[in-house]
């Protein structure tokens, strides 16, 4: 196994249980306690976990605002299997505005067998990723965000406001039951409004992890989504709530 594919691995097991050890992570990969060590530092480098005594564990921001290349190795399975629901909502022709999450990026990926489609986003990795394909792709500009590869600010919402589109396609780092739709930075949560604003149907795509959560700042409330994507059945509250929304849920 690869060094790279082995600390994927080793994300998205500190992400299910908070801690790992690194004798257990050494008998797991079926290399030495050395290796594991190197590893667990390279990834407190990229601010994903904290080394403690025998292992490491869960930073407490990092489901907040990690880096777009590290967002987009984590618990990639269950970001495609979310994608995958949403195909049907999407047709030939549509017209669409896609954030910068890693769950919006699995679900482009999808669309190749969908026509004529116009994207207009603010992703620096999409205009890169998906330049050679069919699809329509319009940059909202603006300044450069290095850490998620995103484009915000002035430039990129003046942009936004000139088009009407069908479907925003958006994801988030938290959703409650009182506080709504919530994210981790105010300049990329600002431009999302503004592709809510520009859109006929809003189509949220969020993780079983990001229920009951908030996030730094709003992004909307929960009746502004029209349809929720998810991976697992949510809980019974959920599930009274969304239908009181009128949000049809996917899952």
């Amino acid at each position: 196994m690869l060094a790279a594919e082995r600390r994927k691995k080793i994300i998205d097991l500190v992400h299910q249980d908070k801690r790992v050890l690194v004798s257990d992570l050494s008998r797991i990969f079926e290399v030495t306690e050395e290796t594991i060590r190197r590893d667990l530092e390279k990834l407190e480098k990229d601010g994903i976990l904290s080394r403690t005594y025998g292992g490491a564990m869960l930073n407490r921001h990092t489901n907040e605002d990690l880096p777009f290349l590290t967002r987009g190795a984590i618990n990639t399975d269950m970001k495609r299997n979310i994608a995958l629901k949403a195909l049907d909502l999407i047709n030939d022709g549509d017209t669409l505005m896609v954030d910068p999450s890693s769950t919006s990026f699995e679900f482009l990926k999808l669309l190749e067998s969908k026509h004529n489609l116009t994207v207009i986003t603010n992703s620096i990795n999409i205009l890169h990723e998906f330049a050679s394909s069919g699809m329509n792709i319009i940059s909202s500009g603006g300044s450069l965000r290095h850490r998620s590869l995103s484009l915000v600010g002035p430039v990129a919402h003046d942009t936004i406001q000139r088009y009407n589109v069908d479907t925003a396609v958006i994801s988030c780092k938290g959703i409650d039951l009182e506080r709504g739709v919530t994210d981790s930075n105010e300049p990329e949560c600002e431009l999302k409004k503004y592709m809510l604003r520009q859109a006929e149907k809003v189509v949220l795509l969020v993780d079983h992890t990001k229920f009951d959560k908030t996030a730094f700042t709003k992004l909307a409330d929960l009746g502004r989504v029209d349809v929720l994507i998810t991976d697992r059945k949510p809980a019974d509250i959920w599930l009274k709530r969304l239908a009181e929304e009128n949000i049809e849920v996917l899952y």
